[in-house]
């Protein structure tokens, strides 16, 4: 299904997990890709691994999600190569911390927070601007996290950033609701990416997770990206200010 024909979808965070495999899954939508991330050799990587089977639907640009300027330079660059996004994807992520909240270093709260809440937030209110300035009634898509809904013993800053991420979705969603632009968010559960190999990279910490979630496992990159995708298209276009939680069925209980 060629959901996303003639979009231009901007996913950042996009060389490698949930937002390499939403990029791919845009690009199988019919959707032109805008994929980035801080690391130009793995994003040309993953870029190209997208191209052999959807010719020319990835394009490239670096971007540190956590500096303002970046953001706004790579918005401009995107909009004069492809056009102007209209949809955006904030899914670059980063969880340098994994343990009590008692030795939690500043340091790495401010990267934490830096990432995950004002690099989306930045994203967000400069697309919007564009959109604003010309009409366009676009899809924000931002990849949270269950963690933001629940109690997160030893993840405390990371689910912080989520919860946080969660609240900016519904917020927005009413304030850019009167222009026509949507707002919604995914929540994933356990999934096997490198940020999240602290938990699945050792059984024990898996365990409690796979035992509560109904289908006993965690998830892979590729769950995720069509509810990614969905919410981006004009399928839910009566969907906004919505959390999409794709976990497994560990909130089920």
């Amino acid at each position: 299904m060629q959901r996303l024909a003639g979009k231009i979808v901007w996913v950042t965070g996009a060389s490698r997990g949930i937002g390499l495999a939403t990029a791919r899954a845009v690009a199988a939508a019919g959707g032109r890709v805008a994929m980035s991330s801080r690391r130009e050799d793995t994003l040309i990587d993953a870029a190209d691994s997208i191209n052999s089977e959807y010719p020319e639907a990835a394009h490239v640009f670096t971007c540190h999600v956590g500096r303002s300027e970046e953001i706004s330079a790579t918005l401009s660059r995107i909009e004069k190569t492809l056009g102007i996004p209209q949809v955006l994807i904030n899914n670059a992520g980063t969880s340098p911390y994994f343990g009590p909240f008692l030795d939690a270093p500043e340091a790495l709260w401010d990267k934490t927070f830096e990432v995950n809440l004002k690099g989306p937030f930045i994203a967000s209110r400069e697309v919007a601007r564009r959109w604003l300035e010309t009409s366009v009634v676009g899809s924000i898509v931002n990849i949270a996290s269950i963690q933001g809904t629940l109690g997160a013993p030893l993840q405390g800053v990371y689910a912080m950033t989520k919860a946080a991420l969660i609240s900016m979705t519904q917020t927005l969603a009413h304030e850019l609701g009167p222009a026509g632009i949507r707002v919604n968010a995914v929540a994933p559960g356990l999934v096997q990416t490198k940020l999240a190999s602290a938990l699945t990279d050792n059984p024990e910490f898996a365990r409690p997770y796979t035992e509560r979630s109904a289908l006993k496992r965690y998830g892979q990159p590729s769950e995720l990206a069509g509810a990614a995708v969905f919410l981006a298209s004009d399928e839910s276009s009566y969907m906004t200010g919505q959390v999409m939680t794709v976990d497994g069925g560990y909130t089920a209980i």
